[in-house]
């Protein structure tokens, strides 16, 4: 029998997230929660949108399952504070490893951590609570990625890495192996990390003029 969960969030990471775990997980998403200044709607999706201020009233925390279905805004800071609010309500917060995921005996996933398809999770890795690994990603053996990180799509994260808490890596991103990123950085889609990333640093891709397209051109193509 599948256990009950509700999700936090009517973006696109929660709708999402209720597709994988309807269709591969062992829970049943049975309604959305987001706090009562973003409820306008009685439904989302085809389910209930109940207020988050009384959730644990009308879904009590011994009863159900819950998960913050919350992107990366403010560097993963409200998903943060939105796991840390279910935590301290006593719910339980599922993690979740996709079966089309190649992982390998020992794997370390915190609780609330969401790792998506075709994600090669090489041995001896950690991944913290509450972060997201998009489709595709490469985690070489023996790197850790801390909690409330957000790693996108086809990031290459080599062997020896340390990737801080709350850090943003965009797509095509690549990190050399033995690098150190700090809290709360954010490496930019298509950024290639040779150096170790102090805590809060921003990194981005160097566009050649090449490379680049103005808005007349875009509209020819």
């Amino acid at each position: 029998m599948k256990r009950r969960l509700v999700l936090f969030g009517l973006g696109d990471f929660a709708r999402v997230a209720h597709f994988y775990f309807q269709h591969d997980s062992d829970y049943e998403v049975v309604a959305y929660t987001v706090t009562q200044e973003y409820l306008q709607e009685p439904q989302f999706n085809g389910l209930p949108v109940v207020p988050f201020e009384t959730l644990a009233e009308s879904h009590p925390p011994d009863a159900f399952a819950f998960f913050a279905g919350v992107g990366y805004s403010k560097v993963n800071r409200n998903r943060m504070d939105v796991f840390a609010q279910a935590k301290s309500l006593g719910y339980t917060v599922p993690t979740y490893v996709c079966s089309k995921a190649t992982t390998w005996p020992g794997l370390d996933v915190g609780e609330g951590s969401f790792i998506f398809e075709n994600n090669v999770i090489q041995p001896f890795t950690k991944i913290g609570r509450n972060s997201v690994l998009w489709s595709g990603n490469h985690i070489g053996h023996d790197s850790t990625i801390g909690d409330h990180c957000f790693i996108t799509s086809h990031v290459v994260i080599s062997g020896n890495c340390k990737v801080g808490d709350q850090t943003f890596i965009g797509v095509n991103a690549t990190v050399r192996d033995g690098i150190t990123i700090g809290r709360e950085c954010v490496i930019g889609a298509g950024t290639v990390i040779l150096r170790d990333c102090p805590d809060g640093a921003v990194y981005k891709s160097i566009s050649t003029p090449q490379a680049e397209l103005s808005s007349e051109k875009l509209k020819r193509i």
